[in-house]
């Protein structure tokens, strides 16, 4: 396990943003970075899953309003990291969390050959999977905090 750390003579440092236990890697996996900008008040892709494997983020800039299935919305800020599963979790929001300024962030992708990048989930599938989603009406948002997991 890398710790955060400085060499003495150059001064150079290296930060531990994110720790990710246990992310499925698929057999024979590419790797894909991609650079995503929302415009102010964009709502990001519509729900979605990533059914190639897992992706890993940095917030560069602004907000962004991030909901996976099964968890409540937070609010990610430039400097925060994130990560989603791959496969069946449905990805429900991706969306730029202010109107005044445009957000962007990294993600980098675990990809199995031959599925896509993203793919988008149906109306009729959100209605049937509705009881796995955080119902977000009226909840408070949480922040990001850590991108660490034990």
């Amino acid at each position: 396990m890398l710790h955060d750390t400085t060499d003495s003579e150059s001064g150079s440092t290296i930060t531990v943003v994110q720790e990710v236990r246990s992310a499925l890697i698929p057999d024979d996996a590419y790797v894909m970075t991609v650079l995503i900008n929302h415009p102010p008040g964009a709502p990001g892709y519509p729900p979605h899953r990533l059914p190639g494997g897992p992706g890993f983020g940095y917030m560069i800039d602004g907000e962004m309003l991030f909901e996976l299935e099964g968890a409540p919305p937070r609010v990610l800020r430039a400097g925060d990291a994130f990560w989603g599963p791959g496969g069946d979790v449905i990805h429900y929001q991706d969306a730029n969390n202010r109107t005044d300024i445009p957000c962007s962030f990294v993600l980098t992708l675990l990809c199995a050959p031959g599925l896509p990048m993203l793919e988008r989930v149906s109306e009729e599938e959100l209605e049937e999977r509705k009881g796995l989603r955080v119902n977000s009406t009226g909840a408070e948002i949480t922040d990001a905090g850590s991108g660490h997991f034990p």
